[in-house]
Parts: C-alpha cells; structure tokens; sequence
C-alpha cells in the first residue's frame, strides 16, 4: 500500500518509480513543459507583487482593505517556524551525530557573521558620505509621535542578550515566536536526547517526521504566497504612495544601490571563495528573498529558506543552528541600512544648523552600531531602536528625533531591501559554514530544480522536498 501511494505521487510529478522489496529506484520521464497558465511559484509570487503595486497604486482604499490577507499568511508562516526548527536541530545534532560539532560550528558562524556585518557597515559608510542624499533636507520640527513608542524600548546588552538567549518557558519562547530562544533549548534537548542513547531514538524518528511534515505544510502555505504578498505590496504602495519619493527619494534610491553594491562585491566574493554554484544559489534563494521584500519580515521567508538550504546540500543540523541565529546575528542588510541612515540624519542636521560630523566621529559611530546592532533580537522596530539610541549619542540633542520620524514615514520603503538582503545573507551564511566543515554536498547544489533534484527526493522518499521542486521552475 505504501509503494502505491508513493508511486501515486511520483507520477504526478512525471516520474517513473520501480519498487521491488530492496530497493527504489527512479527514472525521469521527458519533462513536460510548464503551460503558460500554471506558472511556477517564483512567477506567481512576482505576478502577485506586480498585481499588489497596481491595485495599491490605482485605487489605494483596496490596497489596505485587503491587508488582512497578508496578516493571514505571515500568521500562517509563524506558525511553522517553531516547530520547524525545534524538529531540523533536534534531528540534525542528536540524529546525525553532531554533537562535537556544535560550538565549532557555532564560533565559525559568529566569525562569519561578523566579517560580513563590518563589510556592511563600510560599504554603508563609504556609499552616503559619496552620495550625501541628507544634504538639503532640512530637520523641521515634525510629529515625533511616533519615536515616544520607540523610545519605551532600548537594544539589549551583551549580558541582556545572553540571558535572554535562556527561555526561563519553552512554551512561551515557542508561542512569541522567540527564535534564538527555540534554537537554544533545542539544542540543550538533542543534548540530552543523543545522551539518553537508544530511550530516544523513539523521539528521534518522531522528530524525523515532524520536520518532513512541517515543510510539506510549508509548502501548502505558499500556495497561498502570491496573494500574500500581493496584499501587502497594495498596502505598501496605496499608504505610503508616489509622494514620498520625492522628498526622500535621494535617501532610498542611496539605499538600494549599496545594497546591490553589497550583494555583488561581498557576497560574490564570500561565494567565489566558497566555490559556490552562482546559478542554483540564486535559484535557491530568490523564492525566499522575493517573500521577504514583499512582506517586509524575516520570519515569512525563513520555513521556505531553511527548505531550500537543505534541497541546496546543506546538512540539516547546519540549517537548523546557523540560520535562525543569523536572524539575531547577521542582519547584514539592516546593518548597512543604519550606516546610512545615521550619517544621512548628520548631514541633514548639518543643513539645518550647521553642525558637521567628522569622518573620524562617523567611524565612532559605526563601532558603536556595530555592538548595539547585536542585542535587537525580539525588540519591534528594531532597526529604528538602535538608529534612535546612536543619533542620541552622536547628533546635536532634539534633531536625533527628529530624523529618525522623517526616515520612519519611508522606512517601510526601505525595509524591504535590507529585509531581502538580511534572507539571502543568513542563507549563505548557511552555505559557507557547511564549506568550512566540510560538508557541503556540492552534488546535491548543482542539481537544484533540475530533474535530477526530483528523482533524488523520490528515491529517498522526501515527499516535500519533491514538492517543492514541483512548485518551482
């Protein structure tokens, strides 16, 4: 009944399955080609972005009346994170063996994480002070309403965070969606679960399916992705509209092109080195990347990422530790995004009454965003937090405030870049601490979305990463 069921399955992905009672194997029959009115789901989710910008453009009161479905599927997306990586870590260091590896691969990833968020404050730094998209504005007294709410919260500490890494309740740490905290006593379990010896193995194969399960529910989610994103697209474009590119337009226009200057000089760097296959690592990730540009959140694109991570070649146990962390540790995009931000408040106020920041004193600045920027885990608006806390150290007191409520009426604008670049830097962050260990399956990269990918899921029985690839190009 089983090897029916699977033989069922496969077929509807175009494969030809022999089962005998020792083994499996697949053939791929001649792929069918993809008719125009079935398109893969990267298509459908730009479709969808394409469709959002036009309704919220045209008729702006459809645009945030249909916000609600954006909030069902990021609501849906959370959903999984919890139990999604509780189960990937618990298989992948008590299930594989991995014990010995964890605080070695944890103190690479920490490395890592901190060559390529110094890189982008620099990149940050280098592109505003060329530019100078603050010279000009002129910091006004404006509603500063707004920054009262900021205010109420501050970046965690070293020591803050460190505690904070503890959940004194799983359960909650689960229910906030608390994802360093998950990784944390996750870990801690497979710990004790791989201690146990063969009392856990029961727990083991449980997890096993827990995490089959989880990405296949992953993968009925983003049928509902296009209008997600879609509607949050409308939304975006129907508040904040075409006038706001006026004003600030300089400032986001600076923005978007260090993030591109960034993504080709550092991270083709880091993939050169890592000898990384540039075709299928875009192919990987944009589905992920395109989520969280048109989502503005990490959390929407991280169940498909850490899907699409593992389909790539990357061990579980790598996929589930590094890239949950990444999002405390390696927001590479929100961190050039304050090193611009910060000098462009400076250059405005040195408009507005003369004031100039030194090259030296910007330098400062960015050591001090380079240690504050660490503790925003779980803090709202947490790009906004650290903006807030550095210009009240650094800028003339009362323009702080003052720029940061000029920068938060097109920061949403904004967000969606660094949020895209945050996904893509965490997965690779993936990629090049699997390369360091050794374990990177470079067989595996080279066949992702080919056919080859398919018949491989089949054969080892990953209904949902044969899934996937059926939703894909």
């Amino acid at each position: 009944m089983l090897e029916l069921g699977f033989s069922s399955f496969a077929a509807c992905f175009g494969l030809r399955v022999c089962v005998n009672d020792k083994a499996m194997t697949a053939t791929i029959s001649r792929p069918v080609r993809r008719p125009w009115y079935r398109p893969s789901l990267t298509v459908q989710i730009f479709i969808g972005l394409a469709v959002g910008g036009v309704i919220g453009w045209l008729r702006p009161d459809w645009g945030n009346a249909v916000y609600f479905l954006r909030d069902i599927f990021i609501n849906l997306i959370k959903s999984i994170i919890a139990p999604l990586v509780f189960s990937t870590i618990v298989v992948g260091i008590a299930g594989a063996g991995a014990l010995r590896k964890v605080g070695r691969m944890g103190i690479k990833a920490l490395i890592y994480f901190e060559i390529v968020t110094t890189a982008a404050l620099f990149i940050g730094l280098a592109v505003v002070n060329f530019i100078k998209p603050g010279l000009g504005v002129t910091l006004a007294a404006t509603n500063t309403d707004v920054i009262k709410t900021i205010e109420q919260t501050h970046p965690k500490t070293l020591v803050e965070t460190i505690v904070h890494a503890f959940p004194s309740s799983v359960i909650d740490a689960m229910a906030r969606g608390d994802v360093l905290q998950i990784v944390a006593f996750s870990v801690l379990f497979a710990l004790a679960l791989s201690a146990v010896g063969e009392k856990g193995k029961p727990i083991i194969r449980a997890m096993e399916s827990l995490s089959q399960i989880m990405f296949k529910f992953t993968n009925y989610v983003m049928l509902f992705a296009p209008i997600g994103v879609g509607a949050a697209m409308a939304h975006t474009i129907g508040t904040q509209g075409a006038g706001v590119l006026v004003n600030l337009g300089k400032l986001i226009g600076s923005l978007y092109l260090a993030l591109v200057i960034f993504l080709l000089l550092i991270f083709g760097l880091v993939i050169w080195i890592a000898r990384i296959p540039v075709r299928q690592f875009v192919r990987a990730v944009r589905e992920p990347a395109a989520l969280a540009f048109a989502t503005t959140s990490s959390e929407s694109a991280l169940p498909k990422a850490m899907e699409s991570m593992e389909r790539f070649g990357v061990p579980p146990h790598i996929v589930g530790f590094v890239m949950p962390t990444g999002y405390s540790f390696n927001l590479t995009g929100s961190t050039l995004y304050l090193a611009m931000a910060s000098v462009f408040v400076a250059q405005a106020a040195e408009t507005t009454i003369g004031w100039h920041m030194p090259v030296a004193q910007q330098i400062t600045m960015m050591l001090t965003l380079m240690l504050t920027s660490k503790g925003v885990a779980g803090v709202p608006r947490s790009s906004l937090v650290i903006l807030l806390g550095a210009l009240n150290s650094f800028v003339p007191s009362g323009l702080g405030p003052i720029g940061v409520a000029i920068i938060f009426g097109v920061d949403e604008l904004m967000d969606m870049g660094r949020t895209c670049v945050n996904v893509i830097g965490n997965c690779l962050a993936t990629v090049v601490v699997a390369r360091w260990e050794g374990e990177f399956e470079d067989s595996r990269a080279g066949m992702f979305g080919t056919s080859a990918e398919a018949e491989l899921d089949v054969r080892t029985r990953q209904i949902a990463f044969a899934d996937a690839a059926a939703q894909g190009d």
